[in-house]
């Protein structure tokens, strides 16, 4: 089975909200809500691939020194398996917005599961609950 490398983060704002972005019409997975993020690309590592994705689909700068990793996800999907570490990110240049179209909203983390997420997401969101 083929291994996918996603890396995800959980921006948070200095309410204590973390940011959701809603995957759009056309992708796997569409409506379904996400921490930001994408794939590792070859030759990338977790962190560049935040850096780029976070800059392409948000317009957000972020310096590596502010992503902290804080647990990772395995999951097995049909197609694939994905390893998805999750990093924390409180410090970040511009203002987050849905450069590809899609929705993004601040979340307070008790109210996390209201939004439908991937299965892969499902068990982050308790690490996230106990660091905030």
């Amino acid at each position: 089975m083929k291994r996918l490398l996603v890396s995800a983060v959980a921006l948070i704002d200095p309410d204590g909200r973390v940011l959701l972005s809603k995957r759009p019409a056309g992708k796997n997975l569409a409506g379904l809500w996400e921490f930001p993020g994408g794939k590792v690309e070859e030759g990338e590592t977790p962190e560049a691939a935040l850096i780029r994705e976070l800059r392409e689909e948000l317009g957000l700068n972020v310096e590596q020194s502010c992503l902290a990793p804080l647990t990772f996800a395995s999951h097995r999907y049909d197609e694939f398996h994905l390893l998805m570490p999750l990093y924390v990110c409180r410090r970040w240049k511009g203002m987050a917005q849905g450069l590809e179209g899609q929705e993004i909203k601040w979340v307070h983390p008790q109210d996390l599961r209201n939004y439908p997420m991937p299965p892969a997401d499902l068990p982050l969101i308790p690490h996230l609950q106990d660091l905030l």
